[in-house]
């Protein structure tokens, strides 16, 4: 056994008897080189109550080479797109040390959901939501918690709000009432959606945001 796979299922074995951080660390299809780590949500956060999967990729030269981790569980959140789960986290990359541990680093993700760091994002639209509008960033992400980071089963009585029509609103943090007032116009509601969230016609930043400028914008 080389050197790689002993460290790398010795850290999985350490995870798996370690019951009281709560990150699991499983093998996809029996390699030790592709794994699935997760790790619940932090409380008092907008992920409370979410279970986040990561996908965790072991390089060559492992451990003197950063893991490769993506968020396989959506996240609305500034350090991690959107759209892909790609994670923008120093110690992913420059700060990397072989001291770091598989788990020490699902634990850095982890806290990265408690402490977001806008001024470096991976998403700059969500980050321009958390620096314009927190409270109402805080909801959509909980909003995104609750869509794709609790099971069904779980959700209780908030499963039918959640499959409600104004779902696509929700998820692009925006109010009911200002994407109907577009529509109402005559424009489509997908490109109102788009361009309110471009523009991030949220919150406070509604103030500082014309009708025209968003007529202007829906008309490109």
């Amino acid at each position: 056994m080389d050197a790689r796979r002993r460290r790398v299922m010795k850290e999985i074995a350490d995870c798996k008897n370690d019951k009281s951080s709560n990150i699991r660390i499983d093998m996809i299809d029996d390699s030790p080189f592709h794994l699935n780590g997760s790790f619940p949500g932090p409380e008092d956060t907008p992920y409370q109550g979410g279970h986040f999967e990561v996908d965790i990729v072991i390089p060559p030269t492992y451990p003197f080479q950063p893991v490769k981790m993506k968020f396989i569980t959506k996240v609305y959140h500034p350090n991690v797109s959107s759209a892909s789960g790609a994670i923008c986290l120093d110690i992913l990359k420059d700060a990397w040390s072989p001291v770091l541990t598989l788990k020490s680093t699902l634990i850095s993700l982890q806290s990265l959901l408690c402490s977001p760091e806008p001024n470096d994002p991976q998403d700059a639209e969500v980050a321009k939501h958390f620096t314009t509008s927190k409270g109402s960033f805080d909801d959509t992400a909980r909003y995104w918690t609750q869509i794709y980071a609790v099971d069904p089963s779980a959700r209780g009585k908030s499963s039918e709000k959640l499959q409600s029509a104004g779902d696509e609103v929700a998820m692009a943090g925006l109010e009911k009432a200002h994407v109907d007032q577009f529509e109402a116009l005559g424009f489509e509601r997908g490109k109102v959606i788009d361009a309110l969230r471009r523009l991030n016609y949220r919150g406070a930043n509604v103030a500082n945001i014309t009708e025209d400028r968003i007529v202007e914008e829906l008309l490109k």
